[in-house]
């Protein structure tokens, strides 16, 4: 079993905590949580930094609340952000919701002593009207003391509606109900979120005179000091459906060699020996260390199946030895992921009686500028279909060639790939 801050402390994850924190989780089992407004459609790999601390917190032997902002997630929290939040639908916060309690179940144990419960905090608000609000919670916090939270301050120049001022008062009032429920005596978050957490432990002081406590991580930042968890593309999903496993595998083997040491630190579940063991043995190959990395995490955040997958596709952009009976063996899925990866070109040979000639594609799909480069390539033994040297420039594409009845690969010799689809 882990100690959950000596765990938090080598992997340089733990930023600050009240005082008494250290002495209540090194004296027996703790509740705690983290919450999670669901205002995206997935999850992303910058949550599963908070992931990644309910896992090592149950993996300690302490037990994990995920409470779901179905509330929160209609307001808004300001904190670090310069400018007001829009607002999400009601709908669209609960198909939100629906979706992320579903991928949380992935991550995180939910049976057994320490099993992880999942709470919606609009039960704590659904039956509550404003007068109710302004009594029991609006009457606990002081506006000064609400005013000295950085989230707040930061704000007050460029505007801060009510609407998100109150969002500090919900996350106060949703530590006390935890706390009075589910005996939760942490609450948990990144360091953006200290303001927020050590108003619920303040609020459950002078509301309930009960003691809790708070912990909050560093915000991962990447070492040319941008935000962790976006490619160029956008946000890394967790959604296989919104960033595919051959794309997340590749966010993290082209991630910077300076950003190796923290990423492996905050995301491989390896013991401190096995990271540092590591670290020495391929010290001056961090090419090899990404890919054992970018293993890990493919494999427990998507399936062995997709990983499996990604190496296929991975052998057929990059390998060398990759057949055409290999190539007939990839999914469809496997071949949407590949047509983000090459140039892909549309054609069309229902026009043509389903055949065209060789020559006659590489000119259509503008893979080469004209019938005599065509065949020239042919004769040098550069063009392939699926993988099979095409030797004269007479050759018939038929609709037995598509895989899939969609799909053919097409190289222009050893670096130019294609992949041709039928439309």
């Amino acid at each position: 079993m882990l100690n959950f801050l000596e765990e938090l402390k080598w992997r340089g994850m733990l930023h600050d905590m009240t005082p008494g924190a250290e002495n209540v989780l090194n004296e027996g089992k703790v509740v705690g949580y983290i919450g999670f407004d669901p205002t995206a459609p997935s999850l992303t790999i910058g949550n599963y930094v908070q992931i990644m601390l309910l896992k090592m917190f149950q993996m300690s032997g302490h037990q994990p609340i995920i409470l779901m902002g179905g509330a929160t997630g209609r307001i808004g929290d300001p904190s670090f952000k310069d400018k007001e939040r829009d607002l999400r639908s009601y709908e669209e916060v609960d198909r939100n919701l629906a979706f992320q309690k579903e991928q949380f179940k992935k991550f995180l144990d939910f049976s057994g002593p320490n099993a992880a419960i999942i709470v919606n905090n609009f039960d704590f608000y659904n039956n509550m009207n404003v007068l109710d609000f302004l009594r029991d919670v609006g009457k606990t916090l002081t506006v000064s003391y609400m005013m000295s939270k950085d989230s707040v301050k930061t704000r007050l120049e460029t505007g801060l509606s009510f609407t998100e001022f109150s969002y500090q008062l919900l996350q106060a009032y949703d530590f006390q109900l935890l706390f009075d429920k589910y005996n939760c005596i942490l609450q948990m978050g990144g360091s953006d979120q200290w303001g927020n957490i050590t108003s619920g432990t303040e609020f459950i002081r002078r509301n309930i005179n009960g003691k809790a406590y708070a912990m909050t991580t560093p915000l991962l930042t990447k070492a040319d000091g941008t935000k962790f968890g976006k490619s160029e593309q956008g946000n890394i999903w967790l959604d296989p459906n919104l960033t595919t496993p051959y794309k997340f595998y590749q966010f993290w083997i082209n991630a910077a060699d300076a950003d190796l040491p923290k990423f492996m630190r905050y995301f491989s579940l390896k013991t401190r020996e096995e990271v540092e063991t590591l670290e020495a043995q391929y010290a001056d190959n961090p090419r090899a260390l990404k890919e054992i990395l970018s293993e890990e995490l493919t494999r427990r955040i998507h399936s062995d199946t997709d990983f499996e997958s990604v190496m296929q596709v991975s052998q057929l952009l990059f390998g060398k030895n990759t057949d055409g009976n290999a190539l007939k063996a990839m999914s469809l899925e496997q071949f949407s992921t590949i047509s983000e990866e090459i140039p892909t070109k549309d054609i069309n040979i229902a026009e043509t009686g389903n055949v065209v000639n060789i020559v006659d594609m590489l000119v259509h799909t503008e893979i080469l500028s004209s019938k005599s480069e065509a065949r020239k390539a042919i004769q040098g033994n550069a063009i392939t279909i699926n993988k099979e040297k095409i030797t004269s420039h007479e050759y018939i594409i038929r609709n037995e060639d598509f895989i899939h009845g969609r799909f053919l690969m097409l190289e222009n010799g050893k670096k130019n790939k294609y992949l041709v689809r039928k439309i």
